[in-house]
């Protein structure tokens, strides 16, 4: 079998497997998958850029997906009314206070000898820093969150629409990633692991308890959908013409009203996807992708021959966490709320790791493949297990102690297959289903 008819065979099996949830299932479950997958399929080509292309060891992969969650709503939510006016200002002021003690800091420890005086000058002016900040800024946050606490208590966004929030969700992941590769690239593989991760929950952290800038645990409600090309159900069932369609393919308004809108999600997230697909390939086959191929592969070789191994690892980093925080935001869209309690390392670091792996490190089209694949398997080895275990367990009677420790093991299904998927591939496809050139 030649490799494009087995690339092609892969992609209509999980294609496959996602209508047969359709017809055995529901639609709706279908679509979900569909548009998850999408979405994880971004984040796996963001991944793959880094890892595949570079081989830079990223587990911080949920702090720039949260990042684009976060733009969406400081972008396109309503500002809360008064809250600039009573402490908005004064919270911006403070940030900058905050930066430009650091700032003061760094060019003190640059510019001046080393010794005493340059270590006491340091920390006086940290110190200093600290408690005008805190001065500036605690007492205007107190303001900000005191404004309609049980609905508000934020800022506010932009009230912008929403899909300008996508490219915003990219431009802040890229500015916390550059803060990050300025600092963390210098680092050798494991200590950059540990430093991105670290960065990662300090982020989460931050969106947890900063009830000013999006409602911290309280989460935010309400996020505006992508119209027109994504609508709300109850304009669709009002429509006569929309529910005389409805009838005609047999489903109640109710139902394809539900499906249209996913639907609606699924075009936007499939031409998002595309694009940035043929950019990665564009940049795989050019010039600058061979390079940071080479890079990879044997950095004192390249660096021998002039390149900057350490530039170049930035700009990669960057280009893969904008790819991150654009899939962020448009999940946070698809979600219609922002909560920072769910962004788990399991879901945005663990799982994305085992699609490129499995999918094929240095292959878009694996990393794509793999995104679909495994979470098509997340969402449907728990019931297929439940299943199962049921099966197993018919032939017991009702009470067996036994009978309900295997029911109950049920919702540990995903964790045990996504290690034994991941097992299976590195022992008889090390290089992935879809495995690089």
């Amino acid at each position: 079998m030649s490799e494009a008819a087995k690339n092609t065979l892969l992609f209509a099996g999980v294609g496959g497997l996602i209508l047969l949830t359709g017809f055995t299932q529901s639609w709706n479950s279908a679509i979900l998958i569909l548009n998850m997958g999408l979405i994880s399929a971004i984040m796996a080509i963001g991944v793959n850029l880094q890892w595949g292309f570079a081989g830079l060891f990223n587990v911080g992969v949920m702090g720039f997906v949260a990042l684009g969650g976060l733009a969406v709503v400081l972008v396109s939510t309503p500002t809360t009314a008064g809250a600039w006016s009573a402490g908005g200002y004064g919270i911006v002021l403070a940030l900058l206070l905050g930066a430009a003690t650091v700032v003061a800091a760094v060019l003190v420890a640059q510019k001046m000898p080393k010794g005493r005086v340059r270590t006491f000058s340091i920390i006086g002016i940290l110190i200093a820093g600290f408690f005008i900040f805190r001065a500036v800024f605690d007492p205007n946050v107190a303001v900000v969150e005191a404004i309609n606490p049980a609905v508000e208590g934020n800022l506010g966004g932009l009230n912008l629409p929403v899909l300008f929030a996508w490219p915003a969700g990219g431009l802040l992941a890229a500015g916390a990633a550059w803060l990050i590769g300025k600092t963390a690239l210098g680092l050798r593989s494991d200590y950059l692991a540990i430093a991105t991760l670290g960065i990662a929950e300090i982020v989460i952290a931050i969106m947890k308890n900063e009830d000013w800038l999006a409602r911290g645990v309280k989460n935010v409600y309400g996020i505006p959908r992508p119209a027109p090309v994504v609508g709300y159900e109850i304009d669709l069932q009002k429509d006569p013409g929309f529910v005389a369609r409805a009838e005609w393919l047999g489903l109640d308004p109710v139902t394809a009203s539900t499906l249209s809108v996913k639907l609606g999600y699924s075009v936007l997230f499939l031409v998002v996807l595309l694009i940035l697909l043929w950019m990665a390939q564009m940049a795989l086959k050019s010039p600058w992708g061979r390079m940071m191929r080479a890079i990879r592969d044997n950095e004192v070789a390249a660096e021998a021959m002039g390149k900057d191994v350490t530039r170049r690892h930035l700009q990669i980093f960057v280009l893969g966490s904008a790819i991150c925080g654009i899939a962020g935001a448009m999940m946070t869209t698809l979600d219609g709320q922002l909560t920072p309690s769910a962004y788990q390392p399991l879901r945005f670091t663990f799982l994305v790791w085992v699609m490129v792996i499995v999918g094929g490190s240095g292959n878009n089209f694996g990393a794509v493949l793999g995104a679909f694949l495994i979470w098509f398997l997340w969402v449907q080895v728990e019931p297929m297990g439940l299943w199962m275990m049921n099966l197993i367990t018919s032939g017991l009677p009702d009470g067996s102690a036994l009978k309900a420790h295997l029911i109950e093991s049920a919702a540990h299904m995903r964790l045990f297959t996504m290690g034994l998927i991941l097992l299976i591939v590195l022992r008889f496809s090390p290089r992935g289903l879809i495995p690089e050139k």
